[in-house]
């Protein structure tokens, strides 16, 4: 539901609404493995190949203002694609630059692009709570640092497959993590694409030395060491900025008064957990 739905839905007579964070990051990618961006005016070289453009995003997003007003308080702001809930989770890679425009405009001449760039935004409006309007209210903090960025908002049917394929340049996704663990980030947004692995990276992010240490993760009986290892991992993607965290995205489910049911972090609510207060 919509967050003003949802809004609606707690005052409304009758209604119980339970609220809860899902076990999904919302985020978005940057494309830099191609020579030049298709939808910007600089030519000959990608802007979001230089990692100070790509902090220069993440700078430029105010995720509390998306959290306060674009999701009416029905999201949890995030630094990192990893949900409190997975193994290799901490507080130390969950963490994003305060939102700073002069300070990302510094980043852009600091790389080149003192008037900034065009791109085009891809984005879903059939798929995450408000999605096009996250993306909305991105393309306007962006246009504060001089990041022009033209907005697409499409259905999943046709934006899911345009990842896949590697065609954008700038995109929102999200992340739900089944496995409860950081290798399911890992081995599909960060390792370099083939048939088997990389499924999700539209980035264009290859790194030979990292997809060992993923790959490695596959065979590690030892836990310490395993866990180790994530973190490793996550402190050197976290550097990269390849993708630019905005949320953890919550659920609500709406009962008649007297029924309640907790909210489960993937989204599959358990009958055998609804309570009646009536009886």
């Amino acid at each position: 539901l919509p967050p003003q739905d949802i809004q609606r839905l707690q005052t409304t007579d009758g209604i119980t609404v339970n609220a809860g964070p899902e076990n999904r990051s919302i985020f978005f990618g940057m494309n830099v493995g191609i020579p030049e961006l298709r939808g910007s005016d600089v030519k000959g070289k990608n802007p979001f190949a230089d990692v100070r453009v790509r902090r220069a995003v993440n700078t430029a997003i105010n995720r509390e203002a998306i959290q306060r007003v674009t999701m009416r308080g029905q999201s949890t702001p995030q630094g990192t694609i990893a949900t409190p809930f997975i193994n290799g989770y901490t507080k130390e890679i969950d963490t994003w630059p305060r939102p700073d425009a002069a300070a990302a405009k510094a980043l852009l001449t600091e790389a080149g692009y003192p008037n900034g760039f065009s791109v085009t935004l891809h984005c879903t409006n059939d798929r995450y709570v408000n999605d096009e309007g996250v993306c909305q209210a991105v393309v306007s903090m962006l246009g504060q640092i001089g990041i022009k960025a033209t907005l697409v908002a499409q259905s999943l049917r046709v934006h899911f497959p345009g990842i896949q394929r590697g065609e954008y340049d700038f995109y929102l996704l999200g992340w739900g993590i089944p496995t409860f663990d950081s290798h399911y980030v890992f081995n599909d947004l960060y390792r370099t694409k083939t048939p088997s692995a990389g499924t999700w990276n539209g980035t264009g992010y290859s790194n030979a030395a990292l997809d060992a240490k993923i790959d490695g993760l596959n065979s590690e009986v030892d836990i310490a060491k395993r866990n180790a290892s994530i973190a490793d991992i996550w402190k050197e993607i976290q550097a990269n900025n390849v993708y630019a965290p905005v949320h953890m995205q919550f659920i609500a489910y709406a009962t008649r008064r007297g029924f309640s049911i907790p909210v489960d972090v993937e989204n599959t609510p358990k009958m055998r957990f609804v309570t009646n207060a009536t009886q």
